[in-house]
């Protein structure tokens, strides 16, 4: 069964070879280590995609569990945990269906993968799950594309990614309901005999205000610590792209 981004999972490490994992693990660390009030060190990292986070992460010391909804994505992060060898498990999981055998101490969701949820009611639905397994204190920290950005950047813009391997034509459509971007991917991979073989990805992604965000995370209990602008703990600006939530489970 296919569970979206089969496709572009073959091809994501090549053309996200500008995200900086490491320096990301380090300010969600530096933040964890602020805001932090459980005790434990358990981490979940929700979406986790190929890993790459997943890892920095496990490198930080945390008890690292990976779960992500599509099958391509965690056997490109199954492949590189066996080839690093980290102690890092991976399970295959919608989010919005969450069931762990524990609690976790922090979430992290990284790379707008909120944004990839079909409507704000599955936000709402995927910040009640993380309530329901996060530990008293813990945190609860991710990162989301702005309305700014899918409004002013991404737009009807199309972009083109040329790597040794694949060659990509990526092509946005915008709507104004929910700030919606859909995403058509065209890959054309070269083969051993230097033809190519065409592949396609369709994928939509939806950008709402902090001040909704913020509500809903408070009405499943959770304290919002800070809204910040892009990977700093500055305040949101009228053109940030990306924003960020730190938000700590309220202790009974």
């Amino acid at each position: 069964m296919e569970t979206g981004y089969e496709a572009f999972s073959f091809y994501y490490d090549q053309l996200t070879e500008n995200v900086q994992y490491p320096q990301r693990a380090a300010y969600f660390h530096q933040l964890i280590q602020k805001y932090q009030q459980a005790e434990g060190n358990v981490l979940l990292d929700l979406a986790c995609g190929t890993g790459s986070l997943s890892e920095e992460m496990a490198k930080l010391g945390y008890d690292v569990l990976g779960v992500d909804y599509s099958y391509g994505m965690l056997n490109q992060a199954v492949q590189k945990k066996l080839e690093h060898n980290l102690p890092i498990q991976y399970i295959c999981q919608d989010m919005r269906q969450l069931e762990l055998y524990g609690t976790v101490d922090v979430t992290v969701c990284a790379l707008d993968s909120l944004n990839h949820l079909d409507s704000f009611s599955d936000v709402r639905t995927v910040f009640q799950q993380v309530a329901a397994v996060t530990e008293p204190g813990g945190l609860f920290l991710f990162d989301m594309n702005t309305p700014y950005k899918h409004r002013e950047v991404l737009g009807d813009q199309i972009y083109l990614y040329d790597t040794d391997d694949v060659y990509c034509v990526w092509e946005n459509h915008y709507e104004e309901p929910d700030n919606q971007v859909t995403i058509q991917l065209h890959f054309f991979a070269r083969q051993e005999d230097d033809t190519y073989l065409r592949s396609e990805e369709t994928m939509t992604e939806r950008a709402y205000p902090p001040e909704q965000v913020t509500a809903a995370l408070q009405e499943v209990g959770f304290e919002v610590l800070g809204c910040y602008h892009a990977d700093t703990e500055e305040p949101l600006q009228a053109d940030s792209q990306r924003m960020v939530f730190v938000a700590r489970k309220e202790k009974e």
